[in-house]
């Protein structure tokens, strides 16, 4: 199951996890946002346990979205032990995001 994170559980959320996470920052009206929205919530059941995933709605999380200098959604970003390792820009498939996740497992 996919995270909702916001700035109020941002740190417990992604800066403390033990695992990667998958930030997906995304918005309602975002046509590629909503054809990626599958791809993210198979990822969350196939990596359950072994990885965080993440969304952010970027309307009403601003802070979270310029503090990551999002410019154009759907924007995916990894983290590891806090720190960005990956960032994906655009609507992506599976695989790519699966593999893409994988090396930081």
């Amino acid at each position: 199951m996919t995270v909702t994170v916001q700035a109020s559980n941002f740190d417990e959320v992604v800066m403390k996890s033990d695992k990667p996470v998958l930030l997906d920052f995304w918005a309602v009206w975002c046509g590629p946002c909503r054809m990626v929205a599958p791809t993210v919530d198979k990822l969350s059941q196939e990596y359950a346990g072994r990885a965080v995933i993440g969304k952010v709605n970027v309307d009403e999380q601003t802070e979270l979205a310029e503090k990551f200098r999002v410019m154009s959604i759907p924007t995916l970003y990894i983290l590891k032990n806090g720190q960005v390792v990956e960032r994906l820009i655009g609507a992506r498939p599976y695989a790519e995001l699966a593999a893409a996740l994988e090396k930081h497992i």
